[in-house]
This record gives C-alpha cells, structure tokens and sequence, in this order.
C-alpha cells in the first residue's frame, strides 16, 4: 500500500500540463447493412446515427428533451442523401467512414467526395459540408415515419410512460411537416392533455394539480432544414427496417460544394451559428474536452481504453442539454428490430421509456463525469432534480403532512412516479407509496445526485449555491417521514438508542421490507457529512445550533417557481435550517448493520427484511458510492469479506448492464478481479461500433453499462484515502502500461504513468 499512495500537491487547471492529448481517429472501410451499424456523431444535445447503405448517407437526428404527449422521447426524423456519382458504392476500396474524436465530426470520404458531418456544440445545429471533385446530382431527403397518426401497441407500450396501463386509444400523433423552396420545416406540438394529466389523477394528486410541474403539455420541438442549392420536388414512400415512413425530397443538379444546415430550435430568437463559426469553435471545445481528462494504455488494456474513450465521446454529446443523457440508449438507439426481432416497432421505440428516469440506473450514467473533469455536463441530471423539487414536496407534504422531498426510482420527468408503477391503491393505503413489489419504500437514489453535487464542488469548484435547498429538502425527508411513520406505529419516534428506525425501507430493489437497510444508512451518512461539510465552510458564522445569524444568498432567479420568494417556503433560506437537521441526523442516523457469515464480520443488507426481490448487492453500497468502507478507509477487510464470501453478492456477480462488481472490485483493491471484470465491461459490443453495448436489462446503446465501466476503470487507476491522500494505480494490473490525467477532490488534476509495474510521475 505505501508505495501506491501519493500525496499529490496539484491546484492547477487541466488545461497547463504540457503538451495536448490527441484521441485517435475511429475508422470504418466499409459502408454498413442497416442502421445497427452506425457511428454517433453530436454535440450541444443532438445525437446522430449516421451510417452509409447501399451508397447513400443516412442518418438519424435526436435531442435530449423531444418527449411527446405520452412521453416517448421522439427522434426527430431520418435524413437520406444521395449523390448520382454513387463514391460511396459497396465494394470502393477508397472508401472511409472517421469518427474525428477531437473535432466532434464524422468524415465520410472517397477519392473524390468528402462529407463532412457534425452538430454545432453551443447551439442545437446540424451541418452537412457536401464537397466533391466533379459536378454530381444530388437527392436530399427527410423521411417520417411520424407522417401520419400511429397507435402505440400493447406490445410497443414500454416507449411511454404508460407501460402497460396503456389506455386504448393512445396514439403516436403525427408531425407538421411543410416544405418550401429550398427548406424544410418540421415540427411536433403536443396537446395540452398528456400522460402527465392521467398521472396525476391516478396518484390522487388532482386538488394540486396546478402547483404541480408539467413539463410536456403543449411543448412543441422541431427543427428547420436549409438546403441551398437544392429544391422541393416530391413526397415518396418506403420501408425502412419494419417501419413505412413519407419522404420529403429535394433534388440538386450539378453541385460540387454545398453545405446543408438543420437547425433544432424550432423557435429561434438568438442568431443561429453559421457553418465556418461553428466548425471552428466546436472543434476548438472538442479539442479543449479530451485536455480535460485521458487514460492511454498499452497491449491488452488498448482496446479497453478505447472503448472507454469512444464512450466518453457519446457522454459529451449530450454536453449542455435541458436533459440528461438516458441509460436506455442515450441519444443513439436505432431501429428496435436490429436489438431484438421480437420489437418490429419504429425507430421511437426503447423499453423503460423517454420520459421516465429510472435513477438507480441513471446514476451510473454521470458519476464517472466527476473523475473525467466533467462537471459541466452534469448540469443537465442536475438541474432535472432541482425543476423536480417543488413537486417533490408538495406531494410529500399533501400525502403525510411533513415537509423534505420524496423522489422515487422509477421518476417522470414531471416529478411524479411513473404511473404504472405506481401500482393499484385500494381506498385507506398510503397513495404516496408505491404499490410495487420492486419500487416500494425505495426513495433514496436522490442522496446519490445530492453527493454528486456536493462532489462537482470539491472536484471541480462548482457553485451549488442553486442546488442547496434541493440536499436540504431529500435529507429532511427521510429524517421526518421515518419519524412519522414510527409514531403512526406507536409513541415514540426514535428507539431505545434514540435512532431512527428505518422501517419499513428497502436495499435497492432487492432486499424488500428492510429495517434499516445498509444502503440507505451509509447514504444519509455520507450526504449529511458531505453536505455538513459544505455548509459549514461556506456559513462558517453559523453554530451547529443556531442558524438565524447567518443571510440567504439570492438564489431568486434559479428556484424554480415562486415558493423561492415565500420566506415561509421550505424551499426559502435553505442554510437557516440545515445545521438543526444536520445535527439532528448525526447522533440519529443508526449504524450500519454488520453480520456474521462463519467467523467473517460482513456488512449486513439490512438487520432484517422480508424477502429478496431482485439482484443487486446493496450490502456493498457503503463502499460504491458512499466510500465508508474501502482502500484507505477503516473496514477494508468487512468490506473484502462481503464482496467475497456473501452468497447472495457471489451468486449476483457479473459484468452485465448495470452491474457494479467491477467498480467495488477496484474499490477494494482486488485487481484480479477488477480486471477480469473491466475486460468483461469494456469489451465491444456486439453491434459495429464498439461502445454500442446490449441491452443487458435495459436497451440498446446500454448507457449504464457505459458508465459503471468508466467508473470501474477509473477506480483502478485512482482512488484517495479518508483524509484525501492520493493513491495510484490502487487495482491496475502490473502487466498493463498506462497513463491518465484524471481529477480528484479539492481541485487537484492528477497525471501518473506506470510501466513494467513502476510508478512514475509527468510533470
């Protein structure tokens, strides 16, 4: 161990070590057979599938936030470009198709032709530089296949919030779409009456409707296609995959350099980016991107990392969206057919829904971003919890009367639970529980935004001034409703220890009708101190036991709706409270139950619960993500011991969508297993471009896999002790040669190398 940790003594920018860090070229040689074989191209919130078939370049459009009347996130369309010179024909051997990671742009060439794709990063705009040696005709296509009205299935339900309390009647409804000369306008506007309506009546939440978030009623998306050099000429039909679709065609004669522009603010107010700006300053954000962060390595490990890169790049896409980046797919599914023939269903289609987050999955997408140096792009999940929170508390105060935020697993984008998980009340049951034998009493994924927010300031020095009343308010709710329900049962609100007494609770999905369940102990643990921490420092005027000396900072313009200038609010002053509660939950909070598994002290799931459910270890949570047990922490070996001699956690081992053996692997020091396990995780996908993961339990891309693989990786070759010393290379096999640039707590960038099994620094 002494001779892995460092301390690193680095308070400089990301952006000062010398010399640039240049991510290779992602090739192709080859045009593809159908749209499961395409290459992600984005940026700002746009994601792109671009593919050549049959000599034509396609490609599908989506951005972050397209969620229609039933919350299926919406593609915005498929564009098809034909040259009549055919330099993309099977068989060229001129042929390349390059993913340009430090430019953000996919370069499809010949000889003689270059296309030239890419979305501009500051502004939802698509161009499309068409260059060719010799005059060619053109043919320039948008194909719908939302043409026309499409009822959604019983079988195709789980696009949308519905699922399978589906009414009959539901209906994908069609798009406006108008030519023009030269342009193209096509756009959706959802009805003011949407899936968010039958929620909220179903959950019994109609006497507050109107305090309540409505994020899809009448939202329109769309965009405007600029083709200069072409004209309208005709609508065709067609099949793609298993899905007919109307094309919109417009014909170029004698072009040889064109540059088409697809413009994703359907109402712009602001100038948009012209071709020439925009390659130049998104290139200059992608180039400035890879600086922030890198992980290189040698032989065996290569491809690993590449496939870490290639993901990052899918992250980086959806850089400065509205929303987040989905673990379903993020911006990148492509027809359903090609993930599973059983799902003959549009290119809308993904399982687990558009608009539904399902956070214990979610999470996994944006915790690595904190070691990447990428705190920026966290905004998105971020402030998705923040639009969320009045909601979150209006329903936790109008089904049991107390005040903190109550955000489920299975979340809407409204803020409300999904509604078929939701379940079937009966008259007399608490409506604010889910009736679900998965989901039920499990509220505490939002402590794992809250400790990522508190970490983006320490990595990065992030203002979370915005986000204050958000940590408050989750904390809260477990410290009030645990109290609540303790007293409905009987007199007292703590036990005889004077602790709260977390029942009836739940260890993920997993360990059902828990008391005191370790992963949710070790969550208010850590948020309470991390947050303890934050506060203290930043109110450093303020005693544990009085608050009312210290001022509100003016959080007025960021709090959404206008409880922020009710000084009565819950959500108003969040600091003049916090140290009571803190304080509070510090002598309250129990300890995490520990077990005895034959003369092994384990950390337990829970000290009793009901039955087992799913298959997650949440006896290990305490050391991912909340760092209580691990390398340089006390209780390594209980920690060791659970990951290696629990049944439960050895059966439910694997490398498989969302699973995390691979992360407390690391966590814990055992590089065997790491490795095994990473060489699982970051192995290609089964479809042509590597980081196209299956769909695991999810769908395809597998974006949670992604992510808890880039956690993994990152775990292995950095990690810091309790009191924040450095440790290098803590789970890194010797046999595997590497360097990284990757970010630590206090602001610290740290570089190291290790070669033949010998640490070295860069300066």
């Amino acid at each position: 161990m002494k001779n892995r940790i460092l301390l690193i003594l680095l308070c400089i920018s990301a952006y000062s070590f010398a010399g640039n860090y240049i991510p290779e070229d992602y090739i192709w040689t080859s045009p593809s057979k159908n749209s499961s074989e395409s290459m992600p191209c984005g940026g700002n919130s746009i994601g792109m599938n671009v593919w050549v078939e049959n000599g034509d370049v396609i490609f599908y459009v989506s951005r972050s936030g397209m969620f229609d009347e039933n919350n299926t996130l919406l593609k915005a369309g498929r564009f098809r470009l034909h040259l009549s010179t055919n330099p993309f024909a099977d068989g060229r051997k001129d042929f390349r198709q390059i993913l340009r990671l430090d430019d953000g742009a996919v370069y499809i060439k010949s000889s003689d032709t270059e296309i030239r794709l890419w979305a501009d990063v500051f502004s939802p705009v698509i161009f499309m530089e068409i260059n060719s040696s010799q005059k060619t005709d053109a043919t320039l296509s948008y194909e719908s296949w939302r043409y026309k009205d499409r009822p959604v299935t019983k079988a195709e339900c789980q696009q949308c919030s519905y699922k399978w309390v589906l009414p009959k009647d539901c209906k994908t409804y069609k798009d406006t779409i108008e030519p023009q000369k030269n342009m193209l306008t096509f756009f959706h506007k959802n009805k003011e009456e949407t899936v968010f309506d039958f929620t909220v009546s179903r959950e019994r939440l109609d006497s507050i409707k109107d305090r309540l978030y409505n994020p899809i009623g009448g939202l329109k998306f769309g965009g405007i296609m600029y083709a200069p050099g072409f004209q309208y000429t005709d609508t065709s039909d067609g099949i793609y995959a298993s899905t007919d679709y109307r094309a919109w065609n417009y014909r170029a004669t004698g072009i040889k350099k064109t540059t088409v522009t697809i413009d994703l603010d359907i109402d712009r107010k602001d100038k948009m980016p012209t071709a020439k700006e925009s390659r130049r300053r998104s290139g200059k954000w992608w180039h400035e991107y890879w600086q922030r962060s890198y992980i290189k390595a040698e032989g065996e490990a290569k491809n690993i990392v590449r496939n870490y890169e290639l993901f990052r790049y899918m992250l980086g896409c959806n850089a400065y969206g509205e929303w987040p980046s989905k673990f379903n797919g993020g911006l990148f599914t492509f027809d359903p057919v090609y993930v599973d023939s059983k799902c003959p269903f549009t290119p809308d289609y993904r399982k687990w829904g558009g608009g539904t987050m399902t956070a214990q999955n979610q999470r996994l997408v944006y915790w690595p971003m904190l070691k990447s140096g990428d705190t920026d792009m966290m905004k998105a999940q971020f402030d998705t919890y923040l639009r969320l929170l009045p909601t979150a508390v209006e329903r936790t105060k109008y089904y049991w009367g107390h005040d903190g935020a109550s955000f489920c697993e299975q979340l809407e984008n409204f803020g409300l639970p999904n509604p078929a998980e939701y379940g079937k009340h009966k008259d007399g049951d608490d409506y604010g529980m889910e009736r679900n034998a998965w989901l039920e009493y499990q509220w505490d994924t939002a402590l794992e935004f809250c400790s990522m927010i508190l970490q983006a300031h320490s990595y990065t020095g992030m203002d979370i001034c915005r986000y204050e009343p958000l940590i408050e308010q989750c904390l809260k709710f477990f410290d009030e409703h645990y109290r609540y329900l303790a007293k409905k049962r009987g007199v007292k609100e703590l036990d005889g220890d004077g602790k709260l007494i977390l029942f009836p609770s739940s260890g993920c999905e997993t360990y059902k009708q828990a008391y005191n369940p370790s992963s949710v102990i070790a969550a208010l643990q850590t948020v309470n101190r991390q947050a303890g921490e934050y506060f203290s420092k930043k109110y450093a005027t303020v005693s544990p036991t009085d608050s009312s000396s210290v001022s509100a900072p003016n959080t007025s313009s960021t709090t959404p709706n206008s409880s922020s200038a009710n000084p009565n609010s819950p959500l108003a002053n969040p600091h003049s409270s916090f140290f009571i509660l803190h304080s509070s939950l510090k002598t309250s909070l129990p300890d995490i139950p520990l077990r005895t598994i034959g003369n092994d002290t384990c950390i337990a799931p829970a000290v009793v619960w009901a039955r087992i459910q799913n298959v997650e270890s949440p006896q290990l949570y305490p050391v991912f993500p909340w760092r209580i047990y691990g390398m340089g922490r006390p209780g390594l070996e209980t920690a060791r011991n659970t990951y290696l001699k629990d049944p439960h956690v050895i059966k439910m081992r694997s490398a498989t969508g969302w699973k995390q053996d691979n992360i407390w692997a690391a966590c814990l020091g055992l590089t065997d297993e790491a490795k095994h396990l990473i060489e699982e995780k970051l192995a290609d996908g089964p479809y042509r471009f590597p980081a196209f993961w299956d769909p695991g339990y999810d769908w395809a891309p597998d974006c949670n896999k992604g992510g808890a693989s880039m956690i993994g990786l990152q775990e292995m070759l950095l990690q810091e002790t309790e009191d924040g010393n450095i440790m290098l290379f803590p789970a890194w096999p010797k046999e595997w040669n590497a360097s990284f640039r990757l970010h630590a707590t206090r602001g610290r960038t740290v570089e190291a190398e290790i070669k033949n099994g010998k640490i070295t620094r860069k300066q």
